[in-house]
């Protein structure tokens, strides 16, 4: 699941904001060793024990927000050091992508078991009794758990009748559907960079604020501020993260006031990508393979990849929505620089790659985005613009945003083409959940379905770089989408770019 810690979403506010207005204001990078105490005034802590803990871990944050590495621990560096990096439009995300800010982390325990005073010394003792390596005894009465022998099984957990068996997790080891966090020799969350697939769940799950990823807020302003053509594609999640009832000209006019060219959905794209995957499953499902996984989630298909190799012939070549909105605006605007807006932390990533470098130029979350907003002082619930969606695009593209929106408009394209055909989808969300689901396809149980995988709960709209309360933001992109006029994704205008785009020969 998302947490939504709103203590931690205010210091990540002030971070890119801070940050942002530096950049608008033309670079003078002079202040970033001030604003720690700008960020965290006074003489007292407010967060942790010690003000200066609490500065030294902002200090952290503006590094990576500016997309720059964390400095060594042991070592006196300041906060500007290699700044010159960052002020370069070009630069793409060093590796890694998802940070542990190692002084920040609390050593959480790790998943454990641990008898507490609850304990009744009942003359049933059902922990002994299912305990599978003896490892439960009495002492003073009280049921005690020798760690050494415990397997971590929790079966003395469900087993007790007064819940009196505690069970403990890291935070974000427990949100991470890929089992990629550990410890280093201090017991702080390491990540696994061989597993990690840069969702982000660690990321907003973590109580401490100890975990962050790095943004292009600082090279995307410096292309604004070049006046370069900057055009924004925005995720179709972007329904309700800036509060009820905006309107898309109010979020127009906000970007534009934050110096973007232009807006485009990437609904747009994911009509294309709906009507690429709604053909491939036709040509491919059963004949050459037993089921078809969609493609847009990049930590999905990541995940996928990487735990099941054998299937990744089964994963949809069609290009995300995200790649071929970009295509479609290159075409019309070739010397552009275009920035995806969106929810999503492994976006950052997939936009890194070399095949999609050419494409897309910055990638920024609706969470940095609003911190670009309040550098400019631009408050949206003020801007009075009632223009609503145009058709652009189609109701299922607006609802790929929500999981089951992106299986459904591909079996809504093929049941309306085809109305004979019983489409079978099955769509997981959450990154454990998705492996399940793989796990049940590899026993034969999705044979002819087409499967849907999101990495973050509840969809797009839950990402770690959402804005809004994911609840909010699903309930306006499903009014949003149920509002369009047009409504399968064939009814597309731009549905005959699609092959010009994809490189691929119409079928």
């Amino acid at each position: 699941m998302k947490t939504e810690y709103k203590t931690l979403a205010h210091i990540r506010h002030q971070v890119f904001e801070e940050v942002a207005r530096i950049a608008y204001n033309g670079n003078d990078f002079s202040q970033i060793e001030s604003l720690p105490y700008k960020i965290i005034p006074g003489e007292v802590a407010t967060y942790r024990d010690s003000i200066f803990l609490e500065r030294a871990i902002i200090g952290e944050r503006i590094r990576l927000a500016m997309g720059l590495s964390l400095r060594p621990v042991a070592m006196p560096e300041p906060i500007s050091k290699d700044i010159e990096e960052a002020l370069i439009a070009e630069k793409y995300y060093e590796p890694p992508l998802i940070n542990v800010i190692k002084f920040a982390c609390n050593a959480c325990k790790t998943k454990g078991y641990e008898v507490s005073n609850g304990c009744q010394g009942c003359l049933a003792h059902p922990c002994i009794e299912v305990c599978p390596k003896n490892c439960i005894s009495f002492v003073n009465g009280k049921a005690f758990i020798d760690q050494d022998k415990c397997i971590k099984c929790g079966l003395c957990h469900q087993a007790c009748p007064y819940g009196a068996i505690l069970k403990h997790e890291r935070p974000c080891a427990l949100a991470c559907g890929m089992d990629a966090i550990g410890s280093d020799e201090f017991n702080r969350a390491d990540i696994d960079y061989d597993k990690c697939v840069s969702c982000g769940m660690c990321l907003v799950n973590c109580p401490f604020g100890a975990i962050a990823d790095k943004s292009q807020i600082v090279q995307l302003i410096q292309a604004i501020n070049s006046n370069h053509e900057v055009i924004a594609v925005v995720a179709p999640s972007f329904e309700g993260q800036f509060g009820r009832n905006i309107t898309f000209g109010a979020f127009k006019q906000a970007m534009r006031q934050s110096g973007f060219a232009d807006v485009v959905e990437v609904a747009i794209g994911a009509d294309l990508c709906t009507i690429e995957e709604a053909e491939d499953f036709l040509h491919k499902v059963p004949s050459s393979q037993p089921f078809m996984a969609t493609s847009c989630c990049p930590s999905w298909s990541m995940m996928a990849k990487k735990q099941f190799p054998e299937f990744e012939g089964y994963i949809s070549m069609a290009l995300t929505p995200m790649v071929l909105t970009a295509r479609l605006v290159r075409e019309s605007h070739p010397d552009a620089k275009i920035v995806f807006v969106g929810p999503c932390s492994a976006k950052k990533l997939e936009a890194s790659r070399k095949s999609v470098r050419s494409e897309v130029d910055f990638v920024i979350t609706f969470e940095e985005l609003a911190g670009m907003f309040s550098a400019k002082d631009i408050d949206i619930t003020k801007i009075d613009d009632a223009t609503g969606l145009d058709n652009s695009a189609t109701r299922d593209g607006r609802g790929f945003a929500v999981g089951g929106g992106v299986a459904n408009a591909v079996a809504n394209l093929i049941k309306k083409k085809n109305p004979e055909m019983d489409v079978k989808i099955k769509s997981a969300d959450g990154l454990r959940e998705c492996n399940q689901m793989l796990k049940d396809a590899k026993k034969g149980l999705y044979d002819g379905y087409l499967l849907e995988g999101m990495g973050c709960p509840g969809g797009c709209v839950a990402g770690a770089g959402c804005y809004s309360n994911s609840r909010m933001s699903a309930l306006a992109v499903k009014k949003a989408a149920g509002a369009s006029q047009l409504k399968t994704s064939d009814e597309s205008i731009y549905s005959d770019y699609l092959y010009l785009l994809s490189g691929n020969e119409k079928k």
